[in-house]
């Protein structure tokens, strides 16, 4: 058994909503990113996704005009098939758990679209 320290896993990259895969939980993918910035809308369809902030402040907007906002130590889960858009002034740093098949565009093509992820 290994222990992953998470902020070994940040210092090994710099580039932004560009996930990296730190381990596997049953069918599931444990990812972090760094990020800064607007997001695109999006869903997915057949898959919660769980958003935990690590360092910063994230905020997710949803098509109801609400927006969560989620400090360090916080998570929150968006249902499958809940439009959202992440966002954050500053860099932060999130983990996200959610299926392997999960692309991070949902069924959006856009230049930010990750269909391969690193494993580090």
């Amino acid at each position: 058994m290994k222990v992953i320290k998470l902020e070994d896993k940040f210092a090994q990259f710099t580039d932004q909503w560009n996930p990296r895969i730190i381990g596997e939980l049953n069918d599931q993918h444990i990812k972090i990113a760094r990020v800064q910035g607007e997001f695109i809308w999006h869903n997915h369809a057949q898959e919660d996704e769980l958003f935990m902030v690590v360092k910063g402040r994230l905020y997710i907007d949803f098509r109801d005009g609400q927006t969560a906002e989620i400090n360090p130590g916080e998570l929150l889960v968006v249902p499958r098939g809940t439009d959202h858009r992440p966002h954050s002034e500053g860099e932060t740093w999130i983990m996200m758990i959610e299926p392997q098949s999960t692309v991070n565009t949902g069924d959006i093509e856009s230049e930010r679209t990750r269909h391969t992820l690193e494993q580090i």
